[in-house]
């Protein structure tokens, strides 16, 4: 069921070569700010990655407008839902790729893996010679992850070529299955695999968040929530906000029994990070969470970042 003050959430991504993506940028910022969508979208020459907001025949309108601005066919979106708008402003920054792997010469125009519908996730990762591995950064897969996901436990996606290199063999690990939020990252992994030898690697098709939204719960093989990237924090089962917060401090999950410990303040540290915050760092994140209360206060928002 839908309300007027409804803000819908699209989440897309599109390798597709841009020969001159630089060009893009002006003409997509003012197109959403006509529309007033907020959100992040990063252009590369190797294609769109972006999370945008707004009312919904304004955020159809731009999605469109930007696949035509582009050059590309209409953008594939996976769409959820929020009673407030969760983005502050619209950014729109050109980057070098559109998911950091730290390698350009890896193309998943050129080459990549096997994707796998969510309906058939659940037999895939049920096959006992599958090596399933969660592609996100440890502080995502904190918030949840596949039973039974190998963590990489890393800091930033540009670490995973080493990961692969120090932990896999593609003699011993013929058949590799990976998942992310919503699949871009999966994509490069698995084109970069391939490339290491890695016979059969198979992706989530539309990641995690594709997952949640169409399979129910009994027949569910993910345990906790999907973190996203913006004031919503995580998702759950349908993409509905999951109740947890996230740690100012550490960035790991604060489930709410956590939230009636000594040790969670709000803004300043969770259970796993009080003990070893110094008093100087936590009495500067008290500093910067009365900026976000008199800001709520006030009916404006707080634009300081970490």
């Amino acid at each position: 069921m839908t309300t007027q003050n409804q803000i819908d959430i699209a989440a897309f991504y599109m390798f597709h070569a841009l020969a001159d993506h630089v060009a893009l940028r002006e003409p997509i910022i003012a197109l959403c700010k006509a529309n007033d969508i907020k959100g992040l979208l990063l252009i590369a020459a190797e294609g769109l990655n972006g999370t945008l907001a707004g009312k919904a025949d304004a955020l159809k309108a731009t999605l469109s407008g930007i696949a035509e601005i582009a050059g590309t066919s209409p953008l594939p979106i996976k769409l959820s839902h929020a009673a407030t708008q969760p983005f502050r402003r619209i950014k729109v920054r050109l980057k070098t790729e559109i998911v950091t792997i730290g390698d350009t010469s890896i193309d998943p125009l050129k080459q990549v893996g096997t994707t796998v519908e969510p309906e058939d996730w659940n037999a895939l990762i049920n096959d006992p010679e599958i090596v399933l591995i969660d592609v996100r950064n440890g502080f995502e897969v904190d918030f949840g992850t596949f039973r039974g996901a190998i963590d990489p436990e890393t800091v930033s996606f540009g670490e995973f070529p080493a990961f692969v290199k120090r932990t896999l063999n593609p003699e011993q690990h013929r058949k590799v299955a990976l998942f992310c939020t919503g699949g871009i990252r999966c994509e490069k992994a698995s084109s970069h695999m391939l490339r290491e030898g890695f016979e059969e690697v198979y992706h989530l098709k539309g990641g995690i968040l594709a997952y949640l939204e169409r399979i129910k719960l009994h027949d569910s093989l993910w345990e906790g929530s999907c973190f996203v990237f913006d004031e919503r924090v995580a998702l759950g089962h349908g993409l509905n906000v999951a109740n947890v917060r996230q740690c100012f401090s550490c960035d790991r999950p604060v489930k709410p029994a956590d939230m009636l410990l000594p040790e969670y303040e709000e803004g300043v540290s969770c259970p796993a990070c009080h003990a070893g915050l110094s008093e100087v760092r936590k009495a500067s994140a008290r500093e910067r969470q009365r900026q976000v209360n008199l800001s709520g206060k006030t009916g404006k928002q707080h634009l300081g970042t970490r």
